[in-house]
């Protein structure tokens, strides 16, 4: 089976076309190389991609007929993803500044609740 069509099967990956494009893109080492999207995978492979700033590693137990229910996956791949990969990601969305900085564009709902609150106070 093709590498693209394994990952869409597996669900590493939401559509074909999502997953030959992280093949092209370099995102797919099969066996330590990086590989097209046409390569084909066979058991026993070791498969390393780059997803969501997590570097995955998997190893291929059988090749699926078809695209596969959730629960069905792990009878087709082993995760041999290291804890730390996960535990990067979580610490990156910590330190991420999801508010806006106090003056800059436009007031949120809540801003301007405050504002019409201070402004019918002096009234």
């Amino acid at each position: 089976m093709r590498i693209d069509k394994f990952l869409w099967c597996i669900r590493y990956y939401k559509t074909r076309t999502i997953a030959t494009t992280a093949c092209k893109k370099g995102q797919v080492k099969v066996n330590e190389d990086i590989v097209k999207p046409s390569r084909e995978v066979y058991p026993q492979d070791i498969i390393e991609l780059r997803k969501d700033q997590i570097n995955f590693k998997l190893k291929v137990n059988d090749i699926p007929k078809s695209r596969v229910g959730a629960k069905l996956v792990d009878i087709f791949r082993t995760d041999l993803t290291p804890k730390e990969q996960f535990e990067a990601k979580e610490l990156l969305k910590y330190s991420k500044d999801y508010y806006r900085k106090k003056g800059t564009g436009r007031p949120t709902k809540k801003d301007r609740r405050d504002i019409d609150d201070f402004t019918n106070e002096n009234e």
